[in-house]
């Protein structure tokens, strides 16, 4: 029970330090209202287009949402020496880290229902499979989350961080199916593509959303949760590696 009390408190303590503060509600707003308005009013798209773009710009929202905030929080927190007063608190380290990313979840998942809400005024939602739509967005958010929590333990340094997290970033836009199949992209890559979580949850939203899914809906949730559980547990061996001496 006081880990769990341990948990709420950092996640509140979070979320007013961090994910609360106006600019970052406003940020978290703007730019997938950014993202959605550039490819729904983009030149030669008409209103019908809408449900095929509307995964992809979900998907953006969520990946950039997430990860530009964790791998920040954190590794500013590491530099400031305020998480190492944290990892002293008599909890595992797991509910620790869980406390930690539960913030940027909660973020990512808010920055995916902006372009949902700008769409539902713009086109007929009514198909949607409401249920799977949020399990999708979910462990979007938390697979992003834990992949920002790998680039976090993984540097030292904020800018390092940005820099990293682009690494991963950009190359998911074009390989994971966000606006254009994976089977339009050479054989080569493809590979990569299902090396890749966003590719999964961005399949089950063009599933959900308009009916376009390429894999079993149970592969999708099941390929999400193995990667969200993969970066987590590789995340807490580095931090226990890199930073618990």
């Amino acid at each position: 029970m006081k880990a769990w009390i341990a948990f709420w408190n950092i996640l509140l303590k979070d979320m007013r330090a961090y994910y609360l503060k106006p600019p970052n509600i406003s940020w978290g707003i703007l730019f997938p209202f950014a993202w959605t308005a550039m490819f729904f009013i983009k030149s030669g798209s008409g209103l019908e287009r809408i449900p095929s773009l509307l995964p992809g710009v979900m998907g953006v929202s969520v990946l950039f949402g997430t990860t530009s905030m964790l791998a920040v929080t954190v590794t500013f927190e590491k530099k400031g020496r305020s998480f190492e007063r944290l990892l002293l608190a008599p909890i595992p380290l797991e509910i620790l880290m869980l406390a930690k990313t539960a913030g940027a979840i909660l973020f990512g998942t808010a920055n995916a229902f902006v372009p949902l809400v700008m769409a539902s005024f713009l086109a007929d939602l009514s198909g949607v499979n409401w249920t799977v739509l949020a399990g999708a967005v979910l462990l979007i958010a938390a697979s992003s989350t834990f992949l920002g929590l790998f680039i976090a333990v993984s540097v030292s340094e904020v800018f390092e961080a940005q820099t990293f997290s682009n690494f991963f970033r950009f190359p998911m836009i074009f390989l994971c199916g966000l606006f254009f199949p994976v089977s339009h992209l050479p054989l080569w890559l493809r590979p990569l593509s299902y090396a890749l979580p966003l590719t999964y949850g961005v399949d089950l939203l063009h599933g959900t959303i308009h009916s376009a899914r390429r894999l079993p809906a149970i592969l999708d949730f099941a390929a999400l949760a193995g990667f969200c559980a993969f970066l987590f547990l590789v995340s807490l061996r580095n931090i226990k590696k890199r930073w618990i001496l």
